[in-house]
């Protein structure tokens, strides 16, 4: 009873010496060209990283003209029209700029992958535009008002007939009460870190996005009042979009 078990054994250690007999015979023959193939792909990956190297340093230039140009924003099509080089190599290209630089990656369905890289400028920028506080014009006191401050006076009914004839009524047309409602913005124009806070997000998220297409939707859903806003690069102040 005791012999086949025995028996057994050794030919399953039969059967697993055979395998590992030839593997060894195998590498012993061919370990000369099994060394040669190592070497030759870890020179070759060492030469591809040194050629890229060498790429990115000829790139950078072209890289730091479209971060000043466009405000720290870029997408691999920017770069890839630039420097004339295929979309996937400028994509490569941008992330490892952006995990060198901690930029800020945004994907959107139209743009695709944007990128962020904020310098010292672009950050000045933020902060110059957060930082002012808007004058109100001054208004004309009006009659209402100087009634108010001065003191009563007795005036005869033929009087106050002819001083409030002498008042025309204001008639616009279309095009003045438009022009109208843009001099009167001012009021509900808002900087960047009024518009930030009204939304309830950070300035620089404000900044990323403004430029954006769909910033309005965007602003709209964040906006407590369902209220879309817009950016004008000129008075660079967030102005409310006017339903059609």
């Amino acid at each position: 009873m005791s012999e086949k078990p025995i028996e057994d054994n050794g030919k399953a250690f039969l059967v697993l010496l055979l395998p590992i007999s030839f593997l060894i015979i195998f590498l012993v023959a061919t370990w000369r060209i099994l060394l040669a193939l190592i070497v030759l792909a870890i020179g070759f990956k060492i030469w591809q990283e040194y050629q890229w190297q060498q790429w990115t340093i000829r790139v950078n230039p072209i890289f730091h003209q479209l971060v000043r140009e466009n405000q720290g924003r870029l997408t691999p099509m920017d770069l890839a029209i630039k420097g004339n080089f295929p979309g996937t190599t400028a994509k490569r290209y941008l992330d490892g700029k952006a995990s060198e630089f901690g930029a800020s990656i945004v994907n959107s369905e139209e743009a695709g992958q944007s990128y962020y890289f904020i310098t010292a400028s672009i950050l000045g920028n933020i902060l110059d535009s957060s930082e002012p506080v808007k004058e109100l014009p001054a208004q004309p006191v009006t009659k209402t008002a100087r009634s108010l401050l001065a003191p009563p006076t007795t005036t005869t009914l033929e009087e106050e007939e002819t001083e409030t004839e002498s008042i025309p009524e204001p008639t616009l047309t279309h095009e003045e009460a438009k022009r109208s409602l843009e001099k009167q913005l001012i009021f509900g124009s808002l900087i960047q870190s009024e518009l930030a806070k009204r939304l309830n997000v950070y300035s620089s998220t404000v900044y990323k996005r403004r430029n954006d297409p769909e910033f309005p939707e965007w602003s709209r859903s964040k906006d407590p009042d369902g209220i879309a806003w817009s950016y004008s690069e000129k008075t660079k102040e967030f102005f409310p979009v006017e339903e059609e």
